[in-house]
């Protein structure tokens, strides 16, 4: 019985680790190599992240730096951040790629705040479905006569109380990318 407890666990930390890494991606105001992470490069015919394949640093609070390892693959970092949703013009100087991150305005942070709140309900749906999962394993247990009632009644309020923890921390991780995106 602990067993499905601890999976339901897993399932929801690895939740809770991807929306934290999703919300790295968000473009806050400030420069944050990790906004380049789900942009790839097509790399001699296969897709390649960029921070494989260059040298990423950030200059200033609002400037990026991509240094790439070979000099001809320029070119396509360049092509594969304009066709990318990240919505800022790189310059090229031949050597290095820069982008410069315009300060946000108050509409822009407003639906940044509306994605930042969408992946946090997202995030939400993905903890309350391994809830699901885990009270009709707890079910079919039951069924088949390897727990007692008494013992369903214990798991099932393991499993919620589970669930409300995590669900709490969705919304302490929304709470703070929005402060930091209202913030700048």
């Amino acid at each position: 019985m602990d067993e499905q407890l601890k999976k339901a666990e897993e399932k929801m930390n690895k939740t809770l680790n991807a929306l934290e890494s999703e919300y790295t991606t968000i473009r806050a105001g400030r420069a944050n190599p990790e906004v380049l992470n789900k942009i790839t490069v097509d790399y001699y015919g296969v897709p390649t992240p960029i921070n494989q394949m260059a040298a990423v640093s950030v200059t200033d609070g609002r400037t990026l730096q991509i240094q790439p390892w070979d000099i001809s693959s320029l070119r396509e970092i360049e092509k594969a951040i304009n066709t990318s949703e990240l919505g800022i013009n790189p310059t090229n100087d031949g050597k290095v790629i820069r982008l410069s991150f315009p300060p946000l305005t108050e509409e822009r942070r407003r639906d940044l705040v509306k994605e930042v709140s969408k992946f946090a309900e997202e995030a939400k749906v993905a903890v309350r479905s391994v809830r699901r999962d885990t009270i009709e394993k707890y079910k079919a247990m039951k069924k088949n006569g390897e727990i007692t009632e008494d013992d369903l009644k214990a798991a099932e309020k393991d499993v919620q109380n589970l669930t409300d923890r995590y669900c709490k921390e969705v919304d302490s991780l929304a709470a703070r990318k929005e402060k930091e995106i209202l913030e700048i």
